[in-house]
């Protein structure tokens, strides 16, 4: 097998069509997703876009343990340090690594969501921060017996980017501040409930799932493509016999809305942190979720809800564009490095958050995360909404 952190390769299919397969290949990391995965991802599915033999593509990973972890942290540590230690220490665009990274990584995630042809995302095992990023805009994702979803990013003073804002915000009552705030892991069931799947199969179906695809009469009207992939899961699922029961997400909907619904983060944070020594008592996932949001970091909290109230009507673009500049004052600021070093470079699990609570948080602190560092039409993600528009016309 090549040692390319991507692989691809086509399936033969009817009618003379073909299925594009992308592997990520990074198993030792748990797939997690670096510069040149992003380059070449992109670049991939430009060209297979363009293929008009291409029928559909299917996102895969190497290994059982996961199909994405996350991003390349480390790289972006090193940048950070490296910044922190310059003369551009308070230029918010001083990082160019992370610049870069985070520009390319938010164009590849809205490439995905604005791709004409069908994209099945087969979501096994772990999926957390830029791997939710790129199950999250494929027109067709589906989830295992072994998935675990989560946007943990409040353990190492980052927020849920990637789009996060987006289908946070969509998701069912207030589900996605909560997960936002706790970090809490979600099953295939719940994943399906709060829409960031759209069903769930046996891990062990995926061949007979790709025999499926290879038989089936595709055609070049991108429509009708969508349609027979559609079908072709949801029979696949039936044939399954797949059961799902209510995950611990959806089994606690009413809890979790009454513990958001305050007008305030503080009220929101104290309600979740201070429950009922009856209700948490046996309860090993509300425990976990509540000392997530104990040990997380406080500037991360907050940006998280500042994010959800700004970005609720705003588009996928938009929302792109408005979190890389909340990243970008994430790897200038202390937080984001001091996460990554206490639970991935020393791993002593104990980052010293500044400030330390959300109440010696100032207003002028969170200003900068919303800065005005382009003017519109210089801005690097500027032509994400073209980009859609054009796409739409070609379909």
């Amino acid at each position: 097998m090549s040692d390319s952190p991507v692989l691809f390769h086509t399936l033969p299919a009817a009618n003379g069509m073909q299925l594009g397969v992308a592997t990520l290949n990074s198993e030792k990391t748990l797939n997690a997703l670096s510069k040149e995965m992003v380059h070449l991802l992109g670049r991939q599915l430009q060209v297979w876009d363009e293929d008009e033999s291409i029928a559909m593509v299917v996102l895969q990973a190497a290994g059982e343990k996961a199909f994405c972890a996350g991003g390349d942290l480390q790289n972006l540590y090193a940048s950070m340090r490296e910044h922190h230690a310059s003369d551009k220490k308070d230029d918010l665009l001083g990082n160019a690594y992370a610049l870069d990274f985070f520009e390319q990584e938010y164009r590849l995630d809205y490439q995905i969501h604005t791709y004409r042809k069908p994209i099945l995302c087969w979501g096994h095992g772990i999926v957390m921060g830029g791997g939710i990023g790129l199950m999250a805009g494929a027109s067709h994702r589906v989830v295992t017996e072994k998935s675990r979803l989560a946007m943990p990013e409040i353990a190492i003073g980052l927020f849920p980017d990637v789009g996060g804002t987006w289908f946070l915000n969509r998701m069912p009552g207030k589900l996605g501040l909560f997960l936002a705030l706790t970090g809490a892991n979600i099953n295939a069931s719940d994943a399906v409930f709060v829409k960031l799947a759209d069903l769930q199969l046996p891990h062990e179906s995926k061949a007979e799932l790709l025999a499926r695809l290879q038989a089936c009469e595709w055609s070049k009207q991108l429509e009708n493509n969508h349609l027979r992939l559609n079908h072709i899961l949801h029979e696949q699922q039936h044939s399954a016999n797949v059961v799902s029961t209510a995950g611990p997400l959806r089994q606690r909907f009413d809890l979790i809305n009454q513990l958001c619904s305050a007008a305030d983060l503080s009220t929101i944070i104290s309600n979740i942190c201070q429950l009922d020594a009856s209700v948490v008592n046996e309860d090993i996932w509300l425990q976990k979720a509540i000392a997530s949001l104990q040990k997380g970091c406080p500037t991360s909290a907050w940006l998280a809800h500042a994010l959800q109230e700004r970005g609720k009507h705003l588009s996928l673009a938009e929302i792109f564009r408005i979190e890389l500049v909340a990243a970008l004052a994430c790897t200038q600021g202390h937080d984001f490095a001091e996460g990554i070093r206490a639970l991935i470079v020393d791993k002593d699990q104990k980052p010293q958050w500044l400030p330390g609570s959300l109440d010696a948080l100032q207003p002028q602190d969170g200003e900068r995360y919303f800065a005005r560092l382009w003017a519109v039409e210089q801005h690097p993600l500027r032509d994400l909404s073209a980009i859609e528009s054009l796409q739409k016309r070609a379909a």
